[in-house]
């Protein structure tokens, strides 16, 4: 796409710089905890995405160079310890996410291809799992079909790197069937419904349980996946109906508020019997939570439907989400999850396919505001809440064009 002019390259190059500057040397992985280097949230391999990103997007030849010896050392250091392939391997962590990290690259096919051997196989064990236990009264949990260590991220990573594998057309029919409503406590609940709190864990508030209608671990998430499968041709059946019924949830959730439409975080039991949440206005407007991610998912579901008005409905309550100082407040950090970078990445991304300019209209504030927060040393080196993500972010606001490695797909947002 052609650039819009930013007058405010130069405090966001020199955020960049400082940026990458600190992450100049590979942390030492945790004693006990090899694994942890192949997170892509806060290990070394999601951090290895800025300097690839970077060493992709670099054009003088001498810097193009360090900057790809830089990112070596980083995929080094994320795979000295070896790769696990595991049950619980998924997008952001073990041989999913270091064959998300290669692929970015470009530079690592033999290896990748045989992680992505080992992917795919993981790939099909994950939904034999799921499957049986959607054959039993046994609710899901998010571990089971979220982004980060569930169905949805690997769907996302195979539509990527292997679209025409078995597997990923097993995962979106997996997650169609999630859009069947099932019984709890003789209460019509949606099948995302998990048995745990937001948290994972038990606890009062949340008695029988929830369902999630966040990008990360909930309904929003798995709106994305089939939005974008649907519209790269990766369809199964029932694909558009459960499109419908996800973009009706979101109907029937939405509240109007002053700033205009937000939706709750999570629905309870009680929610669902009184027909009304227990949140009393918007969440923090974030990647994760809130308007933007879910307003990113509704608008990318109406693309693939060709449904103008809802596309329309869904930039708007994007548009006056960042139009209120309020919600703009509630965001204390700089990172990627519930961030600046997570909320410019997902408005930039959404600006690109927004029917007004009215999107485009907010970035100068936000790259202005990402910039301005993204001090080095305020959280870990990550991807996800740290350094990195925020490099990567300020990496679209400098150039002003899509990622050239693509990193964005896996907070599915592009």
């Amino acid at each position: 796409m052609k650039t819009r002019t930013t007058a405010q390259a130069g405090p966001v190059r020199a955020a960049l710089d400082t940026a990458l500057a600190a992450l100049d040397t590979p942390a030492p992985v945790p004693p006990g905890q090899p694994w942890a280097a192949t997170s892509l949230a806060s290990g070394t391999i999601g951090s290895a995405l800025a300097h690839i990103e970077n060493a992709r997007t670099t054009t003088a030849p001498t810097a193009r160079d360090q900057a790809w010896v830089q990112a070596h050392r980083w995929v080094q250091a994320a795979t000295a310890h070896g790769v696990e392939a595991t049950d619980a391997s998924a997008l952001y962590l073990g041989v999913p996410a270091v064959t998300f990290a290669l692929d970015a690259a470009g530079r690592y096919r033999a290896t990748q291809e045989r992680l992505l051997e080992q992917t795919v196989a993981v790939a099909h064990r994950r939904v034999d799992a799921a499957s049986a236990r959607l054959r039993s009264e046994v609710a899901a949990t998010f571990a089971e079909y979220d982004v980060f260590f569930g169905l949805t991220g690997l769907g996302a990573l195979l539509l990527r790197t292997a679209p025409g594998d078995d597997a990923l057309g097993r995962i979106l029919q997996y997650l169609v069937s999630l859009t069947r409503p099932r019984t709890v406590q003789g209460c019509s609940v949606p099948g995302w419904w998990v048995s745990h709190d937001p948290r994972r864990g038990v606890s009062r508030h949340f008695p029988a349980g929830h369902a999630n209608l966040g990008m990360a671990h909930g309904m929003g998430g798995i709106l994305a996946l089939l939005a974008t499968a649907h519209r790269a041709g990766a369809t199964v059946p029932g694909h558009d109906e459960a499109l419908h019924v996800l973009l009706e949830y979101l109907d029937a959730w939405a509240q109007d508020g002053p700033a205009g439409p937000w939706w709750p975080e999570t629905l309870t039991l009680h929610d669902v019997v009184a027909g009304s949440p227990h949140h009393g206005g918007p969440a923090r407007p974030s990647w994760c939570y809130g308007t933007p991610g879910l307003a990113r998912a509704g608008q990318l579901a109406a693309l693939a439907l060709g449904d103008r008005p809802r596309q329309e409905f869904f930039e708007h309550a994007l548009d006056r989400c960042l139009s209120d100082p309020a919600q703009l407040a509630r965001i204390n950090d700089a990172g990627l999850c519930h961030g600046w970078a997570g909320l410019y990445q997902t408005t930039w991304r959404a600006s690109t396919d927004a029917i007004t300019p009215a999107l485009a209209a907010h970035l100068p504030h936000l790259r202005a505001v990402l910039a301005a927060s993204a001090a080095p040393g305020t959280g870990d080196a990550g991807f996800l809440d740290g350094t990195a993500g925020t490099a990567l972010a300020l990496m679209t606001a400098l150039t002003d064009t899509a990622p050239a490695t693509g990193w964005d797909t896996c907070l599915l947002i592009a």
